[in-house]
C-alpha cells in the first residue's frame, strides 16, 4: 500500500484542497497521513475524516515587526526537528502540500529523505512559504497560467484548484425551501469570505432596497455580521457561515459576489456561476486577491469591481450587468481546461510517488 503525507495550515484556504483530495485517495488505496500544527484551522478541518494527523510546531515567517518575530524562529527549528523524525519514521512514498508556513519543515524534511513531493500555489503569485519549499519541489501545480511563468520551468503544471465535489450536488429546491425564497426573482449569493468582509458587507446592505426589487439575495456575512434589523426582510436570508447547505444554495444561484481568494473564485469556475469579484485591496493583503482578479477578468470568467472604485452606483450597475450578461460567462467556464483538477493531480501523485 501506497503512502502519502497532505500538508498544508494557517487558513482553510490552505486544507480545503487537501480534502477534495481523499476521496480518489481512499479509491486508490493510499494510506493516508496529514502534518500540520498543533491547533490549527488544518487539525479542526481534517480530524473528522478519521485520517492519522500529526502536529508540529509551526511560526510565521512575517515581513513586518512582531514581538513574536523573535520566538517563531525557536518554533519552525522545533518543527523542523519534528517534521524530519515523522517523515522518517512514516517513510510516505509521495507528499502532496497545499502551503501555509506548517508545510515548509515537512517539504524541506522530504527532500532529504528523497521522498518525491508535489506542492500547490493557489494565488496568481508565489507566497511566501511555497517559495521557500520550492527547491524541494519534484512538481508545482498553479491556479493561473501567468503563474506558470513565474515558476522553474519543467516543474510548473496548470491544474487548476481541486474542488470539494459534494459543492455539484446541490438541489435548488431543497435551497428554495430551507430559505423560504419564491421562483419568480433570480438569486444572488453574497460570499464575504470566512471572517466576513466589512466593507462588501455595508456596501450590498446599502443598495438592498434597490436590489430586492429585481432579486432575492442569500449573504454569507461571517462570524458575528449578521444586522438584527434586517432578519425578517421578504427575500434576504443572511448567515454567518453555511456548511452543509452551501452545495443547494450554489445550485439556486444565478450570481455570485465575492471577494477574489483563490480557492473560493476556482469553486465559482467548477460550478460556472457568474461572477462579481471585489478583491481585497493590497494595502489590506500582499494584492493576491488584486491579481487573482484580473487574471479571471482576462479569461472571461469575472467582472471585477475594486473596492476603492465602490459606491452604491457603480455595484449595482456592475451586479445588472453581471446578470444581463450572466450566459455568455457561464459558456465561456464551461471552455476552461481548469476542469479535472483532481485528475490531473491524482496522475501527477502516481508519478511521482515512488512504489
Amino acid at each position: 500500500m501506497k503512502r502519502i503525507i497532505l500538508t498544508g495550515g494557517g487558513t482553510a484556504g490552505h486544507v480545503t484542497p487537501n480534502i477534495a483530495l481523499l476521496p480518489r485517495l481512499k479509491e486508490l488505496q493510499y494510506d493516508i497521513h496529514y502534518i500540520g500544527s498543533y491547533q490549527g484551522i488544518e487539525k479542526e478541518l481534517i480530524e473528522p475524516f478519521g485520517i492519522p494527523y500529526h502536529g508540529i510546531s509551526t511560526g510565521k515567517l512575517r515581513r513586518y515587526l512582531s514581538a513574536r518575530n523573535l520566538t517563531d524562529p525557536f518554533r519552525v527549528l522545533k518543527g523542523m526537528g519534528e517534521a524530519r523524525r515523522l517523515i522518517k519514521i512514516l517513510d510516505p512514498d509521495v507528499i502532496f502540500s497545499k502551503g501555509g508556513f506548517v508545510s515548509v519543515p515537512v517539504v524541506l524534511a522530504g527532500k532529504k529523505r528523497h521522498v518525491p513531493t508535489i506542492i500547490h500555489e493557489s494565488d496568481m503569485t508565489p507566497g511566501l512559504a511555497n517559495k521557500l519549499s520550492l527547491p524541494a519541489a519534484t512538481k508545482v501545480c498553479c491556479n493561473f497560467p501567468e503563474t506558470l511563468d513565474l515558476l522553474p520551468a519543467g516543474k510548473a503544471v496548470l491544474t487548476g484548484s481541486p474542488i470539494r465535489q459534494e459543492l455539484l450536488t446541490g438541489d435548488k429546491y431543497k435551497a428554495r425551501e430551507f430559505l423560504g425564497f419564491t421562483s419568480d426573482k433570480p438569486v444572488i449569493l453574497i460570499i464575504g469570505g470566512s471572517l466576513g468582509a466589512v466593507a462588501v458587507n455595508e456596501a450590498i446592505r446599502s443598495i438592498l432596497p434597490e436590489l430586492l426589487k429585481s432579486y432575492q439575495v442569500i449573504h454569507l456575512c461571517g462570524k458575528g455580521k449578521i444586522d438584527p434589523t434586517l432578519v425578517h426582510l421578504e427575500g434576504y436570508a443572511q448567515y454567518e457561515y453555511i456548511k452543509e447547505e452551501l452545495k443547494d444554495l450554489f445550485a439556486l444561484t444565478d450570481i455570485v459576489v465575492s471577494r477574489a481568494g483563490a480557492n473560493a473564485i476556482c469553486e465559482l469556475l467548477a460550478l460556472h456561476k457568474p461572477n462579481l469579484l471585489i478583491p481585497l485591496p493590497a494595502n489590506a493583503s500582499r494584492g493576491d486577491q488584486l491579481l487573482n482578479a484580473r487574471s479571471f477578468e482576462r479569461q472571461g470568467f469575472s467582472v471585477v469591481l475594486e473596492e476603492s472604485e465602490m459606491t452604491d452606483e457603480t455595484l449595482l450597475s456592475a451586479i445588472n450587468r453581471l446578470y444581463e450578461n450572466r450566459e455568455v460567462y457561464t459558456e465561456t467556464m464551461k471552455q476552461s481546461s481548469q476542469q479535472n483538477s483532481i485528475d490531473t493531480i491524482i496522475d501527477l501523485i502516481e508519478s511521482v510517488a515512488r512504489h
